[in-house]
């Protein structure tokens, strides 16, 4: 049986695990390549993510691996089948880039998120109304529908996980205050606050912390981003939200993962605490109903 992390994250781990063990036996691509009577190209492909492997080929790496434990090998294979999985963000590839679906897949199966926002309410957080308003400048009603479906989906699958992420939210108090979908229907973002709330006070797993004007210049003023966590030894993800086709996804040991990770610490000490935050939530639903 696969995992619930989905296949971007099974990948990642799979593939981080066959380089650590070819490393730990001091091996090189093309020596592994030659001892299976392999081209170096296919095992390259195999570390770098652009093609799954089988299992009797993941067998016969372990084998030269030196991993004998029945229990590690299911494991390994279970991250195989996994990866081998069609995405179900897959209908969705026609309406959005390759940076968002490769983030979805990323959240997918994350242990914690930390996601930062300046202006609007996060994707993960956001009602069906909400989404609508937002994504009104898509080109037409069909695109416009599987964005807000994309939305839906990605947290109703969050919450049907064994294990779902612990999951925090850092929003600039313009987030709140916006009246979005002032001029369709004003109470769009009342009931999106409430909703909000709402969530905090039944999940556990859930933090929304608020960085209020008073707080003055922070950091995130320069743009929303993203930071996933997983289980295992996959380094951190790191998504730069920006205009379409300007979003970045960085992962690795690139040096702006750990910035952006302390930047995130830094302005959760301009914070609300997460009881004050519900407080002014719930204020400003009242006074944008008013």
């Amino acid at each position: 049986m696969a995992t619930d992390q989905g296949p971007v994250v099974d990948s990642a781990l799979l593939r981080s695990e066959l380089v650590r063990l070819r490393k730990e036996k001091g091996l090189t691509q093309e020596q592994v390549a030659r001892t299976l009577e392999w081209s170096p190209s296919k095992l390259i492909r195999v570390e770098g993510g652009k093609s799954s492997i089988t299992r009797t080929d993941l067998q016969a790496l372990l084998m030269t691996y030196d991993v004998t434990s029945e229990s590690r090998q299911e494991r390994l294979q279970t991250l195989a089948r996994g990866a081998r999985e069609t995405p179900w963000w897959n209908k969705y590839r026609s309406l959005v880039s390759d940076g968002l679906l490769s983030l979805t897949g990323y959240t997918a199966g994350s242990s914690v998120i930390r996601q930062f926002h300046n202006a609007l309410i996060p994707g993960l957080l956001q009602t069906s109304d909400y989404a609508q308003v937002i994504t009104s400048d898509l080109a037409n009603p069909t695109a416009q529908q599987m964005a807000i479906e994309l939305r839906l989906e990605r947290q109703r699958r969050l919450r049907e996980r064994a294990n779902p992420p612990r999951q925090y939210y850092l929003l600039d108090e313009a987030a709140i205050r916006r009246h979005v979908g002032v001029g369709e229907d004003p109470g769009i973002m009342p009931a999106q606050l409430k909703h909000i709330v709402d969530r905090v006070e039944n999940e556990d797993r859930l933090v929304v912390r608020v960085i209020p004007f008073r707080a003055g210049y922070h950091q995130g003023v320069y743009g929303p981003f993203v930071l996933l966590e997983f289980e295992g030894e996959l380094s951190d993800v790191l998504y730069l939200e920006g205009r379409p086709g300007t979003a970045a996804t960085i992962t690795g040991e690139d040096p702006q993962v750990a910035e952006y990770r302390d930047i995130f610490e830094r302005m959760l000490e301009a914070a609300l605490p997460a009881d004050r935050t519900v407080e002014l939530i719930r204020q400003v639903a009242e006074e944008l109903e008013g």
